[in-house]
């Protein structure tokens, strides 16, 4: 099968970008499974495995897919898609807040994002653990971390930092942000408790998660599906965070604790030793992994490729959010 994976960003990442690294996982499999696979990416892109076609800003997205495409795989939804006259899917990675209909072939990154559209439509995103170094389950762990865009509200640094503050001898690392933040009305944060680390990638990153206690993810969204959440998993990370969006679906009472109360989650920090490092790990080895979503994904294809949609009727959020972050007490 000849597959065209869109999206409008560059490859590869190194550092942050969920988007770009399940694409990325989703071709190198397919060309394992012997699919000739197309990338139509931003300007600078490079693939080992797959061709690469940049795209042209100035001209329509479907205006640029080759004749020769069995399939498109979109991972935003282009404005002239009605021009379309290939079978194709849109994989919705974020969230929307209003009622306005998406296309008939949506699928979703968890259970919990497909039913907030009235739709049962969901791949769970996965990612290639060989290219992930080797997590050392038995090692020290003296530290918590948080993994995300602290620049971000929804990600809820602030609420990440005031739990550790609480916790008894307890201390973060902070993946993705910095300690004086211009962007979030001046933050700063001198709690010698807290350690910004930064934009991390490769083994600075996998050294901090290797000697976490446990994830810190008290998300005020409804998270779509979380890498942070399968990467600290499979270093042996539970998790704590909030019960919104995917979270209760992916973090069982196995790989963590959830809660919108603050005092609990203090109280749960508490408990991190008594989670398995091995369990977790597990989980994420054999659940979330690129060629487990290669080969729900080529079902889907073949569903399009059949003329058969992925959803009965148009996905439609089914409840509008009035409040702009969720419940934090």
């Amino acid at each position: 099968m000849k597959i065209l994976l869109v999206n409008n960003s560059q490859i590869p990442v190194t550092r942050y970008g969920g988007t770009e690294r399940v694409i990325w996982y989703l071709g190198k499999e397919l060309t394992k499974l012997g699919h000739e696979v197309t990338y139509l990416v931003k300007s600078g892109s490079t693939c080992p495995f797959a061709h690469v076609i940049a795209i042209d800003p100035q001209r329509s997205i479907v205006a640029q897919i080759p004749d020769k495409i069995d399939v498109v795989h979109f991972h935003f939804c282009p404005k002239d898609l009605h021009l379309l006259k290939k079978p194709y899917l849109i994989t919705m990675h974020g969230n929307s807040n209003d009622a306005a209909e998406l296309d008939i072939n949506t699928v979703f990154v968890s259970q919990n994002h497909a039913n907030r559209y009235g739709s049962n439509a969901f791949i769970y995103n996965g990612l290639d653990w060989n290219d992930y170094q080797k997590p050392v389950l038995n090692a020290p762990r003296n530290h918590f971390h948080f993994l995300g865009n602290a620049a971000w509200k929804v990600k809820n640094i602030k609420g990440s930092i005031a739990l550790i503050q609480a916790a008894k001898n307890e201390r973060l690392k902070v993946l993705g942000g910095v300690r004086f933040n211009f962007k979030m009305g001046l933050r700063f944060t001198f709690s010698p408790k807290i350690d910004f680390l930064g934009m991390v990638g490769g083994s600075q990153k996998y050294e901090v998660l290797n000697g976490s206690k446990g994830l810190v993810f008290p998300v005020l969204w409804h998270e779509p599906f979380g890498l942070a959440i399968i990467e600290s998993l499979y270093y042996g990370c539970p998790v704590f965070g909030t019960p919104y969006g995917s979270l209760p679906e992916l973090v069982g009472a196995e790989y963590g604790y959830l809660s919108n109360q603050k005092k609990d989650l203090v109280a749960a920090l508490q408990t991190a030793p008594s989670f398995s490092a091995n369990r977790c790990h597990e989980y994420a080895r054999t659940q979330f992994n690129s060629q487990k979503m290669c080969l729900a994904y080529l079902q889907k294809y073949e569903q399009v490729c059949a003329n058969q949609p992925m959803n009965a009727q148009k996905p439609r959020l089914l409840q509008i959010q009035d409040q702009k972050l969720l419940d934090w007490v």
